[in-house]
């Protein structure tokens, strides 16, 4: 493998790309992983059944049914992918209430056992404000219900989850990216459009008042285009939500699935960045909707990690993974996107990018295309086998190996 990845690292040199600082850069980016595809988006407050337009298929063995359950999951994630480790937690999966405190009342001491698990595996935590699968989120709104006491239900809902945020960066020392996402629309047209944005706009304002301290937290808000149950109107649209980001400086979420399937994020980075501090991504695969498939190593994938390389904007950008299936190994599920990721930002950083740079801005768009068409072919894959290797992970597919065993000797007991 040695002699593999020199003759490759050679090859790449011919074109300007020094290796080892590509590998050095992608390696201090961090990936969150998302807590919610380990156990179906179930959480741990009730049995209640997915609402809101989240739907997860099949029933592969193993789903973790509690905290203990979980990180152990991700223990084994976490050591089978590259680069700096993130965990994305919903405000769900707290623990400790004894079915006595609603989402209005949690507080970070519910979050304890995830901030002890975190500083022991040197992680970073992210979190979210669970608007779906609720009494209180009736007829498909939430924060932007025609009720007053259901919106104020959700705005102290938000408002403790901000708190928890902030003390997760703290108590880490890693920024903590929270992030904002209703189910609230419509199946069908609305004869009022606009009130419901008004509602929301106040019921945001409200929960942002509370200033935190940027080090430990940021804020974003994520927007969709329709969900199931919001065929017609969603109140939280793209327009909405790009506006009260850029009029309130704050973080705007991105996810691959919630566009139409013509659009993709990768090419509104460069806009939203122009106006906004920062851009969280959501990085799912989705199938004619917002399916949230695994990850795979997609022209879009790729896509997304050239922009934020081009760019430079690792500091801008926030990765996290967003994608549930239960019809496989749900750990394999997770490595398989997470790998995935890193392949994308390793691939963009290998790229030799100031080549073709250099030909567009001469107005040589044929060397501009010839280039790129002959950089696909070169021998990333020794560069990707030494980067695992010296980041002390399996090395190309042994850790599905791994994943197996872990699954005949756990994941089958469950």
């Amino acid at each position: 493998m040695k002699n593999s990845f020199e003759a490759a690292k050679k090859q790449y040199s011919d074109f300007g790309v020094d290796v080892e600082k590509a590998m050095a850069r992608v390696a201090s980016i961090p990936v969150s992983l998302h807590c919610w595809q380990g156990d179906d988006v179930a959480g741990f407050e009730n049995d209640m059944s997915l609402d809101g337009g989240i739907a997860v298929t099949g029933n592969y063995p193993g789903r973790a049914r509690n905290g203990e359950e979980l990180r152990r999951d991700l223990e084994l994630v976490f050591s089978l992918i590259p680069g700096v480790k993130k965990l994305n937690l919903h405000a769900s999966y707290a623990e400790d209430t004894n079915g006595k405190v609603d989402r209005d009342e949690i507080e970070v001491k519910h979050f304890q056992r995830w901030i002890d698990w975190a500083k022991k595996n040197n992680a970073g935590l992210d979190f979210n404000p669970t608007f779906f699968s609720h009494p209180m989120a009736k007829d498909g709104l939430t924060l932007s219900h025609p009720s007053k006491k259901i919106r104020d239900f959700w705005v102290r809902h938000a408002i403790a989850c901000r708190r928890i945020g902030a003390e997760f960066g703290r108590k880490l020392g890693k920024t903590c990216v929270e992030n904002l996402w209703i189910p609230d629309g419509y199946k069908d047209t609305p004869a009022d459009r606009l009130a419901p944005r008004r509602r929301l706009e106040e019921a945001l304002d409200r929960v942002f008042e509370e200033k935190f301290s940027a080090k430990n937290l940021v804020d974003a808000v994520e927007c969709k285009l329709f969900g199931i149950g919001s065929e017609s109107y969603v109140v939280g649209s793209h327009e909405f939500y790009m506006g009260y980001a850029v009029s309130r400086k704050m973080a705007l979420c991105l996810d691959a699935g919630h566009f139409h399937p013509t659009e993709v994020i990768s090419d509104k980075l460069t806009s939203a960045l122009l106006f906004v501090p920062n851009v969280l991504l959501h990085v799912s695969r989705g199938i004619r909707w917002d399916s949230d498939h695994v990850v795979t190593l997609s022209d879009e994938l790729r896509a997304i990690g050239e922009e934020i390389i081009r760019h430079n904007f690792e500091k801008k950008i926030f990765i996290g993974l967003d994608y549930f299936d239960a019809s496989i190994n749900r750990i394999a599920a997770w490595a398989i996107g997470a790998r995935n990721m890193q392949k994308s930002l390793l691939l963009a950083a290998v790229e030799p990018y100031e080549l073709v740079k250099k030909a567009e801005a001469s107005g040589d768009f044929t060397s501009r295309l010839a280039l790129l068409e002959e950089f696909k072919t070169l021998p990333f894959g020794a560069v990707w086998d030494e980067y695992c290797e010296r980041q002390g992970v399996p090395v190309g597919a042994e850790w599905l190996k791994q994943v197996k065993d872990y699954e005949k000797d756990v994941l089958s007991k469950r």
